[in-house]
């Protein structure tokens, strides 16, 4: 068997010169693809190490701190007292409008998508937004409208009560200043949407997964509240928050646009 041995390479000298042995390179040298890919590593092992930087803008991926915090937040065990509330879910089984996991769904969907879980919504982007563009007056303004807006004595209770607890929470645990504004001129009580809201832009968590995660957290404590009063299995009460899905994302988009002024609802029952 013949063995065939690898050509060596030549190379020319300055002066014309053929020298042997030297090698010529397999891949050409590319600076500006070598200094990005250098660059892109190292911002992936900034993100891995948990140092990127935190940033409020209206729509973007999450980072780990971030989720991290909506998590904390926004768990059943965060001490605000959600357990305690039903937003009229209790009401609405002893009068027979939700009797089973198809009536509640349709409940739901209507809260959420023209009722008080839209128009939390809204109030929530309105004080993310006076947050990131350090405007008081904004902050000011949606903190007074979103306290006045419940309908009635017992949603206002909810929602502030919620609130307050919230900014206690969160300002001990998880501070930033822009709660510590808020604090300030919250004199006619806290609703529960601004509250989270400042929180997330204090934190530099982006608005649009945070909204979302907000109206699904909504959405899975009145659930909740369904599993126990009417009742229904736990299993039936993840089939209710699973086709909610839609619902949540549609309504947290639309919030986010809807101006301050043209916040309403048409969920009478319910409200």
């Amino acid at each position: 068997m013949t063995i065939k041995r690898p050509q060596r390479r030549t190379k020319r000298s300055a002066h014309g010169q053929v020298r042997e042995g030297a090698q010529a390179p397999l891949v050409p040298a590319k600076a500006g693809t070598q200094l990005l890919l250098d660059s892109r590593l190292r911002g992936n092992e900034r993100r891995n190490r948990g140092l990127s930087e935190d940033r409020a803008t209206d729509a973007g991926d999450l980072n780990g701190s971030a989720l991290y915090r909506l998590m904390a937040w926004l768990s059943p065990a965060y001490p605000i007292g959600a357990f305690s509330y039903s937003s009229g879910i209790e009401w609405a089984v002893e009068a027979g409008d939700i009797a089973d996991a198809a009536s509640l769904k349709r409940w739901l969907a209507v809260m959420i998508a023209d009722g008080s879980g839209f128009c939390d919504a809204v109030f929530f982007a309105h004080a993310y937004r006076a947050v990131t563009q350090s405007d008081e007056g904004a902050l000011r303004a949606v903190a007074e409208l979103a306290a006045a807006f419940a309908p009635s004595k017992e949603r206002h209770l909810e929602t502030t009560a919620q609130g307050r607890a919230f900014l206690e929470a969160t300002r001990a645990a998880w501070p930033t200043p822009a709660l510590d504004c808020l604090l300030a001129i919250g004199d006619g009580g806290v609703a529960l949407p601004v509250a989270v809201g400042v929180a997330s832009a204090g934190h530099g968590i982006a608005l649009a997964p945070a909204l979302r995660a907000y109206l699904q957290a909504f959405a899975a404590n009145l659930v909740s509240a369904g599993v126990r009063l009417i009742p229904l299995g736990q299993t039936d009460g993840q089939r209710v928050l699973a086709a909610l899905e839609h619902v949540v994302a549609a309504s947290a988009e639309r919030a986010s646009g809807i101006a301050l002024g043209e916040v309403g609802g048409a969920a009478f029952r319910a409200d």
